[in-house]
């Protein structure tokens, strides 16, 4: 058993503190860091309360005690970066600052002074100035770029702007990943990065706003995986010798304005898994030896301008997750490609093609499919039985088609489980809207669109059954009776839209129970994002998206109907409605002053029916008005005033004569001009005179109220002609006086 004397004791507690004492922090970083803190505050504080820094929370130190990592990503750190943070911090390696919300300038030379920094990530902040000036040293203007050291920079999401230079990159030989995205940078891309720097795996220049064409030199990048220069002002070309970088994994350009054909070199990049080349003018045909991307998990090429027909290659891309090739000049028979091999895929997207054939049985081999798009194109026949088996399928769009049986289409698509979006419209013209007992499924049904097809017959039962719909829109059919009220029953319900059909009756006014339109708390909002975009169109032509089935704001659409009676005054209890359209219908009776209890209205059309009485003052309560119109009905007296109603043109009032006040005539105008009209038509003789008329009677009257009494009883006669001769006597001695006066003064 050892043994210890006093002695060695001492000796062991003395070595152990000269050990620590060599590891402490050092004096200089530890006042380095202490400007920081000073500087910016984090939420919760950071854990830096003991004596030694490199204890402390985030900070290492080497076995000398100098401090080479600075790692504090995510901790609610706000405030500045102090010039004084890196001044002596000469052995840092590791700094990483990301995701916290750092504002303003960062030091001048900051980035250059860091001579051993290793890994630099300033992400996700709130930094501005000019990149340039973070090179130069105070008082000189040469810029000595990133020390030799550096392997990775990402100062990405932030508000950085001027030039990026290639003499910045100069000495960065040991550089693997740049990541500069979501800056504000200006000029070219820095041109023949790889020349010194060919250990770059990840370029990233993203959304900023970088012009002219991508520079050669990529090629010299043979280690290079991921290239993102999306969301740019550039121009030209995709570079020849990016084709040769066969370690390329992503190739991420899209919106940045290239032009020009993809090349058959593409299919060297063997090693490809994402091609999103999206929202740009590319050209021409895809290339026919595209199927040698066998790797290929995502190949977004949609919104260009490529022409013919899909290669058939194609097919060969089996690992493909999503392909999306909308809003291009596609052609041909898709009916012909054999879709079976594609056992990943699961977003399909051609619509806005011209694409002929009938929809592909094939489909129902790509078990994972949960979106299919091809809307827009020029499709045939029925929709395939096959369909149903495609148990994942939540969104199918075939709208703008030339299909046929709704009804089969229908019991088709009610099995499918897990459908949510179903877009049918535009297809299936002057067929009967189902109306079958049979039709039961749907269960996860949110949005069902079967507008523009000119169907005929009424609405029917089976979407009672539909608990989970939200959005149905069956405008511009030829749909006959009333509107039912167990529409009221639906609980999620938010947009009905019925406008341009031949439906009769009245508004009903269990409609004005809608959960989904009556209260927040009635319905949850679902806000998760919806596997494809939703287009809204405006004369054929997109002018909007949707995202999420969230952003489909409340509205009832009942324009261009028949229906008539009064609006419901229960139609206040819709509190969350945005848009209400009742315009071109026999609407009659006032205006329902309860209309300015829907204080979240944005859209109000009451025009073309047969409403009466004045425009309800309380409507001035309806501040967030965007459109609004009451024309073409039987109103009068004065518009309010005062209020954002005077606000719209005289298109919005106009067909009432009754109507007055801003933006219309004033109503005092009006009047005058009603008098002058009235007096003019009595010249003409066009109308009876009933001022004189009146004059007449009125002296009539007066007369006989006067001599009636005279003429009828005689005391009131004799009384009244004894009166006169006494009030005769009194005027003639009256003016015998005055007459002898006057005599005397002579």
């Amino acid at each position: 058993m050892l043994s210890f004397t006093p002695h060695d004791l001492l000796f062991i507690l003395l070595l152990f503190v000269v050990l620590i004492a060599n590891n402490a922090c050092n004096q200089a970083d530890l006042n380095s860091l202490m400007s920081l803190k000073a500087a910016s505050t984090s939420s919760p504080p950071l854990n830096w309360s003991s004596n030694d820094c490199c204890h402390w929370e985030g900070i290492s130190c080497d076995h000398n005690g100098q401090v080479t990592h600075v790692w504090l990503p995510s901790k609610g750190l706000t405030g500045s970066v102090s010039p004084d943070f890196l001044g002596n911090l000469m052995h840092l390696s590791h700094l990483n600052l990301s995701h916290n919300s750092l504002s303003g300038s960062l030091p001048s030379g900051f980035f250059s002074s860091l001579n051993q920094l290793m890994i630099l990530d300033l992400s996700y902040n709130y930094l501005v100035g000019d990149v340039s000036l973070l090179f130069s040293s105070k008082g000189s203007s040469t810029h000595q770029g990133w020390p030799p050291s550096i392997q990775i920079i990402d100062i990405s999401s932030n508000h950085f702007h001027g030039t990026i230079q290639s003499s910045f990159l100069e000495r960065a030989w040991n550089l693997i990943k740049l990541n500069v995205s979501n800056n504000s940078f200006q000029g070219p891309i820095p041109s023949h990065i790889c020349m010194n720097s060919r250990l770059v795996r990840l370029l990233d220049f993203s959304f900023n706003n970088h012009t002219g064409q991508i520079p050669l030199g990529l090629g010299a990048c043979s280690k290079l995986e991921i290239f993102r220069a999306g969301f740019n002002s550039l121009f030209g070309l995709l570079p020849i010798d990016l084709y040769s970088v066969t370690t390329l994994e992503e190739i991420s350009l899209p919106s940045s304005n290239l032009s020009g054909p993809i090349s058959d070199d593409i299919a060297n990049l063997t090693k490809l898994t994402l091609l999103k080349l999206y929202a740009n003018r590319l050209s021409g045909k895809l290339p026919p030896n595209i199927g040698r991307l066998s790797k290929l998990k995502h190949m977004l090429l949609h919104t260009n301008s490529f022409t013919g027909s899909l290669p058939s290659s194609l097919m060969n891309c089996t690992n493909l997750i999503e392909l999306n090739l909308r809003i291009n000049l596609f052609e041909g028979n898709i009916s012909n490609f054999n879709f079976s091999g594609l056992q990943q895929l699961t977003i399909l997207d051609f619509a806005y093609n011209g694409f002929t054939g009938s929809f592909p049985v094939s489909f129902q081999s790509c078990k994972s499919l949960r979106a299919i798009r091809l809307s827009r194109n020029q499709l045939e026949g029925q929709i395939p039985l096959e369909i149903a088996q495609l148990k994942y399928l939540s969104f199918f769009s075939l709208s703008f088609n030339n299909l046929t049986n709704i009804t089969a289409a229908i019991k088709i698509l009610m099995h499918c489980k897990s459908l949510e979006v179903v877009l049918i419209g535009s297809n299936f013209l002057h067929e009967r809207l189902p109306n079958d007992d049979d039709i039961v499924g749907f269960q996860n049904l949110r949005l069902l669109d079967i507008g523009a097809c000119q169907l005929t017959g009424q609405l029917p039962m089976w979407l009672s059954m539909l608990k989970k719909l939200e959005i149905l829109l069956l405008n511009h059919n030829r749909i006959t009776g009333s509107i039912p009220g167990w529409l009221s029953t639906l609980p999620r319900l938010k947009a009905l839209q019925l406008s341009h059909n031949l439906i009769s009756g009245e508004f009903p006014k269990e409609l004005c129970a809608l959960p989904a339109l009556v209260s927040a708390q009635a319905y949850q909002r679902d806000n998760d994002y919806l596997l494809l975009p939703i287009y809204y169109l405006d004369n054929n032509k997109v002018i909007g998206q949707y995202n999420s089935l969230s952003y489909w704001y409340p509205r009832l659409y009942f324009m261009n109907n028949s229906l008539s009676g009064k609006i419901p005054i229960e139609i206040g209890r819709l509190k969350l409605l945005r848009a209400l359209h009742l315009g071109h219908n026999n609407f009659t009776g006032n205006i329902p002053d309860q209309i300015s209890e829907l204080t979240d209205l944005e859209e109000l059309d009451l025009s073309a029916n047969q409403l009466s009485g004045e425009i309800p003052a309380s409507l001035a309560r309806l501040h967030f008005l965007a459109t609004f119109s009451v024309a073409y009905n039987n109103l009068h007296g004065q518009i309010p005033s005062g209020t954002q109603l005077q606000g719209f043109d005289t298109s919005a009032y106009e067909g009432n004569l009754g109507l007055c006040g801003t933006p219309l005539p004033r109503c005092d105008h009006i009047t005058n001009g009603n008098k002058d009209k009235d007096i003019q038509n009595e010249k003409d003789g066009r109308t009876i005179p009933w001022f004189h008329i009146t004059v007449m009677l009125g002296f009539i009257t007066g007369f006989w109220a006067v001599c009636g009494p005279l003429a009828f009883n005689r005391n009131w006669r004799d009384s009244y002609f004894r009166y006169l001769n006494n009030l005769k006597d009194q005027f003639y001695v009256a003016f015998a006086v005055s007459l002898a006066t006057l005599h005397r003064r002579r």
